[in-house]
C-alpha cells in the first residue's frame, strides 16, 4: 500500500480533489475491488518498527482538532474517503488514546468527568490538571508555564495557529493565564478576571499576554479584541493592535499579505473579528431528520481567507531554520470541529475535520523531509455527533448526507434538547504521533501526559 508520507506533491493533489469533491453530485461509488478493501491490510510491523525510536526532536508540530472524537473522524472519513479509505491523520504509524477530564475550581482531588477546551489544553500545555474555563492556571488560580513559554526560553521559535479567535481557549493555553476564559480583551478583564486585569498589577487580558509572549507566528481570528482600548500600563489609551506593532509584529489580514510575510519579525494574522467562517454549510439536524444531502461550499467564505493548510505551510516555512537554528515549536488547532457540533451541523462539522486533515497532511509532509521533526495530532475532548442507522428515529436531532460514495450517513446529535447547544462528552479520545519520541503516545495515557512527551522530545527545562 503505498504510504501517505509518500510526498508533499500527493497532498496538494488530494486537498484539490477534496475540494472539488464537495460540490459534486452524489453517485454510485465505482471504484476497483482493491478500493472497497482496508487500506490498513497489509503488513504495517516495519513501519511501526522504524517509528519505535527515542532520540530527541528539534522541531515538534501538535495538531488540535477541537471536539475531534472517534465519531467526528469516522464521519468525516467515511463522507470523503469512503468507509474503506484513510484520512492524513489515519497514516500515523502509532496510536493511543488519552483522557481528557478537569479538576474542581480549589479541590483538585476531585474529578470533573467532562472538561472543556480551557481545562484540556491548559493539561497539555502545562503538565497541570485545572478547572473548566481556566487558561493556564492550576485549580487555584496560579499561572503554570506553558511548553510555548519553556520553548521560548530554550531560544526556539514558535507558533500559534487557529480557525477560532486567537483569544479563544485552545490558542490561548499557549500565551496567556487568565482565571477565565472569557476575559479575551481588556474589557471582559475588568468584568470577570479583576484579579487579572492590567489595571489591578496583574498580567493583562489574553489579547495583552499573547503579545507580550510573543510567540514568532500568531494565526487566526479575534481582531475585535485587538480594537479594545487598553486600560493601563504603558499602551494605556491604545489599543491592542498598537501593542502588537510596538512588539514588532508584522499584521496581516488575508491570504495574499500572509503569503508575502518575511522571516526575521514575528507574524500577526488576524483573518476575521471573530472565529473564521467556516468552510461548508448544509441543513442542521434536526429532529424527525433530514432529507438525504450534500454539503457545498459556504457562500460566505471569504476567498481573501487563508485555509488551515495554507497557513500551516506558511507557520513552517517562517518557523524552520534551516541555517541551524535550534528548532520550533508549533500548535495548529481546527477550532470549528467542535463548534459546529456544538450546533449540530454535520456539514459544517465535517468540513472543518477535512480541512483541519488538509492542514495535518502538510505538517506530515514537512516532517518527512525533516525527520527530526515530531508530529502529535489529537483532539481536546469527545462530542456528541454519533453515526447511526439510516432511519433511526431518535429523540434528538439527526440528519442525513450523501456521502462521496453515493451511500446515505445520519448522524444524530442527542446531548441537548433541540435549540440548545450540544454538549462535550468525557469519553477518552485518539492520540497519534509521528517522529521521536512518538512512542508515547502509545496505550492509554492522559492529556497531562502530552506535556510531558513535547517538553522530553524538545528537552526543555
Amino acid at each position: 500500500m503505498p504510504s501517505l508520507f509518500a510526498g508533499r506533491r500527493k497532498w496538494l493533489a488530494a486537498g484539490a480533489l477534496a475540494v472539488a469533491a464537495v460540490a459534486a453530485a452524489p453517485v454510485a461509488f465505482a471504484g476497483t475491488d482493491a478500493e472497497f478493501r482496508s487500506a490498513g491490510t497489509g503488513d504495517r510491523t516495519q513501519d511501526v518498527r522504524s517509528a519505535v525510536r527515542g532520540g530527541f526532536a528539534k522541531n515538534v508540530i501538535l495538531f488540535i482538532g477541537d471536539g475531534m472524537g472517534q465519531s467526528e473522524i469516522t464521519s468525516a472519513r467515511n463522507y470523503e474517503r469512503g468507509a474503506a479509505g484513510r484520512l492524513a491523520m489515519d497514516e500515523f504509524p502509532l496510536t493511543g488514546d488519552y483522557t481528557t477530564y478537569a479538576v474542581e475550581k480549589n479541590n483538585p482531588a476531585k474529578p470533573d468527568y467532562v472538561t472543556d477546551s480551557a481545562a484540556s489544553g491548559t493539561g497539555w500545555a502545562t503538565g497541570t490538571k485545572t478547572y473548566n474555563g481556566a487558561i493556564s492556571v492550576d485549580p487555584y488560580g496560579n499561572p503554570v508555564p506553558t511548553i510555548l513559554e519553556l520553548a521560548k526560553r530554550a531560544g526556539l521559535r514558535t507558533g500559534d495557529v487557529t480557525t477560532a479567535e486567537v483569544q479563544d481557549a485552545t490558542p490561548a493555553v499557549l500565551g496567556a493565564h487568565v482565571v477565565n476564559r472569557d476575559c479575551k480583551g481588556p474589557n471582559e478583564t475588568t468584568a470577570k478576571c479583576a484579579v487579572n486585569a492590567k489595571e489591578n498589577g496583574g498580567a493583562g487580558s489574553i489579547t495583552e499576554q499573547l503579545v507580550q509572549t510573543r510567540p514568532d507566528v500568531l494565526l487566526g481570528g479575534g481582531a475585535k479584541y485587538f480594537k479594545q482600548q487598553l486600560k493601563a500600563g504603558a499602551f494605556q489609551g491604545k489599543t491592542g493592535l498598537d501593542q502588537a506593532k510596538a512588539a514588532g509584529y508584522q499584521v496581516v489580514d488575508n491570504a495574499e499579505a500572509l503569503n508575502a510575510a518575511k522571516p526575521g519579525k514575528p507574524v500577526l494574522g488576524l483573518f476575521a473579528e471573530g472565529n473564521l467562517p467556516t468552510n461548508w454549510t448544509g441543513p442542521a439536524a434536526r429532529q424527525g431528520g433530514t432529507p438525504p444531502t450534500r454539503c457545498a461550499p459556504n457562500p460566505a467564505l471569504p476567498k481573501t481567507q487563508p485555509k488551515l493548510a495554507d497557513q500551516t505551510r506558511k507557520a513552517l516555512q517562517l518557523l524552520d531554520d534551516r541555517r541551524g537554528g535550534k528548532g520550533f515549536f508549533l500548535q495548529v488547532e481546527g477550532a470549528s470541529i467542535d463548534k459546529q457540533d456544538h450546533a449540530a451541523d454535520p456539514c459544517g462539522q465535517i468540513g472543518e475535520t477535512v480541512d483541519f486533515d488538509a492542514a495535518v497532511a502538510a505538517g506530515l509532509a514537512f516532517a518527512r523531509s525533516n525527520p527530526d521533526t515530531l508530529v502529535i495530532v489529537t483532539a481536546d475532548h469527545g462530542h456528541t455527533s454519533q453515526i447511526v442507522e439510516n432511519g433511526t428515529v431518535s429523540p434528538g436531532q439527526t440528519a442525513t448526507l450523501v456521502t462521496n460514495e453515493g451511500v446515505n450517513m445520519t448522524l444524530n446529535y442527542a446531548t441537548a434538547m433541540p435549540g440548545s447547544s450540544q454538549e462535550h462528552t468525557g469519553t477518552q479520545v485518539r492520540i497519534a504521533g509521528y517522529g521521536p519520541q512518538a512512542a508515547n503516545v502509545v496505550g492509554l495515557t492522559n492529556q497531562t501526559d502530552l506535556f510531558g512527551t513535547l517538553r522530553r522530545a524538545l528537552r526543555l527545562r
